[in-house]
């Protein structure tokens, strides 16, 4: 399907990495519109299950108080696109907002005493 595949096709959840404080407020809202991040590059980024670990350690290195939101990508395949990073591995980019019925679950990513990260179990 080339550098973007067919968001509708997949069935799978995909995954965002968010300070709590974020995302105790997309629960007030009722949507999440992103990270600063995210809205500066126009799309909010997230990872399949096998790209949450290396995507926690490069760009959440060292931060605490984080949650890992799973989102079931059909239910947002309207505006879902998988599109290739830097490194050319494709990784699911949304246009637009995350309307919170998308949201499968959300949890804690805790550390370990030697500052690792454990993810929950669901995600490994």
């Amino acid at each position: 399907m080339g550098a973007r595949e067919n968001a509708a096709n997949q069935h799978m959840l995909i995954y965002k990495i968010c300070h709590r404080g974020e995302w105790a407020q997309a629960e007030r809202e009722h949507v999440y519109a992103g990270s600063a991040k995210d809205r500066q590059d126009g799309f909010i980024h997230f990872s399949k299950a096998g790209q949450v670990r290396q995507t926690l350690e490069r760009y959440f290195d060292g931060d605490n108080d984080l949650v890992l939101v799973a989102i079931d990508a059909d239910r947002v395949a309207f505006s879902l696109r998988f599109e290739p990073s830097s490194g050319g591995a494709l990784f699911p980019h949304l246009y637009g907002a995350l309307p919170l019925s998308s949201v499968a679950w959300v949890k804690s990513i805790v550390r370990n005493p030697d500052g690792s990260y454990v993810l929950p179990r669901e995600c490994v």
